[in-house]
């Protein structure tokens, strides 16, 4: 790797991505073939040095991509003096936070008062608590004051057994955590690392992290052993996403650190936050200030991978870290039934409270009427005839008190203590049930069902509202290129699977996946001439080999001299699109930090990766700047159509942007996943132009993120429509029945989605979600009044609608005889920005009520959780929220019911979720089977309880 150019790259920060559009991450991981590999590099002796090929020599920079900005949860804040803290390199700071952390809840002081307050939350504990101190009054005395006590004693205690061994687990897992060792730059050496456990590392400590190793904490990355700089983590401990991660270290503090051994200087960053992917500091360093960003940052939890050595220092440690700012887990929730059953609970003890007034008056008025008589009665004898004295009566006040505390004592059992030890159990073997259940099983990805919450079992049999992710939930999330449009040309004749081979040295390398070619396509290609049709396909193809963060592995098979290419990224559009670039043979073979290599038909070529934009929310689009074999500068672009055909130019591109769209137009209706590709040539002043703007805006101190942005916008400008491409997302197996019957059983599903809305429809079609016999309302504005006069033409609509199906029924109409006029609205995330949090709302609520289907495209995340929350606070209604991603998150915590789907994209939808299986189909049994037997079962045990409880204690009255 003796001539690279470094890798520069503009980030837009805190952006998602929707489920249509690329998400391009950085690269996962990084192979060279044997011929180019470098020898590891060590601490004490690093050599460094790069050249830099015309015609751009003063570019000297070598940032990496930023992190992952398509799950950012927030957007990266600006640091200024006030939001800051100052670490210097190389020294401890004791005033920061340390290393330790503690996961455990109780110590050995604390357990007993903190355990008990836990615990006596339930009120009916405090009932149980109440009943057994009357009970030791002699006066009121109905049992033996030991056995009042042990009911009580052995729920609390058999609890408290439980909360100590799980606590005694947490404490054991700190202790081994906090001891673990790590090496850490002695003070005062060069290069001379000891071992030190991760409780005592500081802030400020430069830490040597080997392949494999686990990071101690999060740190800025000062040096690794690749010679640009770059670093490969996994940070499955810290998302649950298997795949790997880029991270850089700047070549300031590379060189420095190669020259010296050490590194000094002064390093500015961000107060401790939850944001997992956003960083902002500087460092000062020989006198100058060097921008950090998130690619430059490594996390506590991750492991490195692929990469020989990490260097780097502590900025972040101990409980400041940000995988324990984020260590919140799964969202408690309370069971509907046992909301019911508090709310019984109360009437029980107001008609416990009458019955004892009763008991305690009607014996007031019975003493009155025999006052003369009590010496002479068994229980009430008013003389003691041997001193004179009265004993055993009060008198009739006090009298009827006692009494009344004692038809407490008697008529307690009305509530019964052991209802909650058998719900518990109850509980628990519906869990087991459920998790043994081999039709909840998922064998392709071998998970069985687990259930997360315990306590709310019985929700399952009560759920009225179901709302679902598409995108690798009710589809595989498996990206398979079918067509493409180029420059205005449909080709989508597909039939045989093609796939191309490349030879490097003895080998025969092969992609990993192939698709189906287009026979016209490929003859196109391999003819080529100087025509100009040929070169504007290599261009698309090039354009999708290239504009992309995908990471060439190759892969060994049982024959030594056959080579597999496995493309890794984050996004399954970006692996797909590869792949169909790879089938037409431009072939995608090598991937570093400031170049890739292609293999165009035979013909390997090396091309320098100049500057990348990653994908932005607002944008919608990624772009990557290109230095070509031929010494020219491109700009390759990729995104959604609204995006890139208004960075074209469409005067002179008319009828190749109208032949386009309409071919999206039709990829949409079958249901694909569209993306728009485009080019531009850049002149050296515009390169240079464009350099200069990076570095400033780079280095901000203050609004460098709304800066990069701008960048970002100036450069895709006059973009040339390449063409367009179609990918398949496989509805996965039993979709469309398992929605059929869910509907059967009078349960709504609302299909949430970031698809476009032509995409999302053709997918309610194919899921039996959507039926032709359906009357479609589509809400679709870009301003709050617009959005006001569909909402109110749609009720009207409907109400007529209603009105024309009722004119032909004799007799009255029943709610259920109008489901023969079946609604379906569809609404999209713009029109959503100007009705949730609004007045609108209502209006929005009224029409999705009365419609049998509601689906919403392009929505946000949050938006999500938005239109969970519309249904779950305006009604009664149990909701259910099932998705597989990190956007999916909000929604399913929102939500009554939260089921996280083991997919494509990582567990983050798990780990937040209340139950977890593997395919969407699973909701049937789940939800008619085993929600159906929770809910009677718990139900009927609930009201024998009472029953059994309720004859006992009016049979005493």
């Amino acid at each position: 790797m003796a001539s690279e150019r470094p890798l520069l790259i503009a980030t837009t920060p805190g952006a998602s991505t929707p489920d249509d559009a690329p998400s391009p991450h950085p690269p996962a991981a990084s192979l060279l073939p044997p011929a180019q590999s470098e020898p590891p590099l060590r601490a004490d002796r690093l050599a460094f040095s790069v050249e830099i090929p015309d015609p751009f020599r003063s570019y000297r920079r070598g940032d990496g991509p930023a992190a992952d900005p398509s799950a950012s949860l927030e957007r990266e804040r600006d640091v200024g003096d006030d939001e800051s803290r100052e670490v210097i390199v190389g020294e401890s700071s004791p005033e920061f936070s340390g290393n330790a952390i503690r996961t455990a809840k109780y110590s050995f002081l604390t357990f007993l008062p903190r355990n008990l307050f836990e615990q006596f939350r339930r009120l009916s504990y405090v009932y149980f608590l109440a009943i057994t101190v009357l009970n030791q009054l002699p006066q009121v005395a109905v049992f033996g004051r030991g056995a009042s006590v042990l009911p009580l004693a052995f729920v609390l205690f058999v609890t408290a057994v439980k909360d100590a061994y799980e606590d005694f687990r947490r404490h054991r897992s700190d202790r081994q955590e906090n001891n673990r060792l790590a090496t850490v730059l002695a003070l005062g050496t060069a290069g001379e690392f000891q071992p030190k456990r991760w409780k005592h590392i500081r802030v400020g400590d430069v830490v040597r992290i080997e392949s494999n190793e686990t990071l101690p904490a999060d740190m800025v990355l000062l040096a690794t052993s690749d010679p640009t700089g770059v670093a490969h983590v996994q940070t499955v401990n810290l998302d649950g996403e298997t795949n790997l991660k880029t991270r850089y270290a700047k070549q300031e503090t590379h060189v420095m650190f190669s020259q010296n051994g050490g590194v000094g200087g002064v390093l500015h960053c961000e107060r401790p936050n939850r944001n997992i992917y956003g960083f902002q500091a500087n460092l000062e360093i020989d006198g100058k200030r060097v921008s950090l960003g998130p690619s430059n940052i490594v996390l506590r939890g991750c492991e490195l991978k692929n990469t020989t050595w990490a260097i780097g220092v502590v900025v972040y440690a101990g409980k400041e870290t940000k995988v324990m700012l984020n260590s919140s887990g799964a969202p408690s929730k309370r069971s509907r039934l046992e909301t019911q059953l508090n709310r019984e609970t109360v009437i029980l003890s107001i008609m416990l409270i009458g019955m004892c007034t009763t008991a305690s008056v009607l014996a007031g008025i019975w003493l009155l009427n025999h006052r003369r008589e009590l010496e002479f009665t068994q229980f009430f004898r008013e003389k003691d005839y041997t001193t004179g004295k009265n004993y055993n009566y009060y008198g009739v006040g006090m009298q009827i008190f006692i009494t009344f505390l004692m038809a407490v004592i008697v008529y307690q059992v009305i509530i019964p203590i052991s209802l909650y030890i058998s719900m518990e159990l109850v509980r628990l073997g519906q869990a087991y049930f459920m998790g043994a259940d081999k039709d909840l099983y998922d064998e392709s990805s071998r998970s069985k069902f687990q259930c997360r919450a315990l306590n709310i079992n019985e929700d399952l049999g009560q759920i009225r509202y179901v709302f679902s992710d598409k995108t690798g939930t009710l589809t595989e999330n498996k990206m398979v290129f079918q067509c493409a449009s180029i420059r205005g040309v449909d080709y989508n004749s597909g039939k045989d699977t093609g796939g191309y081979s490349v030879v490097v040295g003895d080998h025969l390398w092969t992609p990993k996946m192939s698709v189906k070619i287009d026979p016209e396509l490929v003859k196109l290609l391999r003819d080529g001439g100087s025509n100009e049709e040929p070169k504007l396909v290599l261009e698309f193809l090039l354009a999708l080999a290239s504009c992309n963060t995908i990471v060439p592995l190759v892969l060994d098979t049982r024959d030594s001299k056959q080579k597999l290419i496995d493309y890794q990224g984050e996004s399954p559009d970006e692996q797909a699109l590869a792949y169909a670039a790879a089938s037409y043979g431009i072939v995608l073979v090598e991937r570093t930090s400031g170049y890739i290599v292609i293999d165009v038909l035979g013909d390997r070529q090396r091309f320098d990766i100049l500057g990348l934009h990653e994908f932005d929310s607002d944008r919608k689009r990624m772009s990557v700047i290109v230095g070509c074999p031929d010494k020219t500068v491109k700009l390759y672009v990729k995104g959604a159509d609204s995006s890139v055909f208004g960075i074209t130019n469409n005067s002179s591109e008319l009828d190749i942007v109208r032949a386009t769209e309409a071919h999206l137009h039709k990829y949409s209706s079958l249901g694909l996943r569209t993306l728009v590709v485009g080019m531009r040539k850049l002149s050296q002043s515009e390169f240079e132009e464009w350099q200069l703007a990076y570095e400033n805006a780079s280095t901000a101190v203050l609004g460098r993120g709304n800066l990069l942005r701008s960048v970002a916008a100036n450069i895709e400008i006059n973009v040339n429509i390449l063409g367009a491409t179609g990918i398949e997302d496989k509805l996965q197996d039993g979709v469309p029945e398992a929605i059929e019957s869910i509907r059967q059983a009078d349960i709504k599903v609302w299909i949430l989605t970031g698809d476009k809305q032509e995409t999302a429809i053709s997918i309610g079609y194919s899921c039996k979600l959507l039926t032709n016999d359906m009357t479609q309302i589509v809400i679709n504005n870009n301003s709050k009044e617009s959005c006001q006069r569909s909402l109110v033409e749609a009720l009207a609509t409907t109400k007529k609608l209603r009105a024309a199906s009722s004119i032909g029924t004799q007799g009255p109409l029943l709610a259920s005889e109008t489901s023969n006029v079946t609604l379906a609205l569809i609404v999209d995330g713009n029109s959503l920005v100007y009705i949730l949090e609004t007045d609108l709302q209502d209006e929005l609520f009224k029409l999705a009520t009365e419609c049998s289907v509601v689906l919403c495209c392009r929505v946000a995340p949050l938006q999500k959780a938005g239109i969970v929350a519309l249904i779950k606070n305006r009604t009664n209604d149990m909701t259910l929220a099932i998705g597989d991603g990190a956007n999916d998150v909000s929604m399913i915590q929102m939500a009554d019911v939260g089921i996280g789907i083991s997919g494509q994209e990582g567990r983050q939808a798990v780990m937040a979720s209340d139950f977890s299986m593997g395919q969407f189909r699973f909701l049937v049994p789940l939800l008619l089977v085993h929600g159906h037997w929770n809910y009677q079962r718990m139900a009927y045990m609930i009201l024998y309880n009472f029953y059994k409880n309720a004859m006992f204690v009016l049979v005493l009255f």
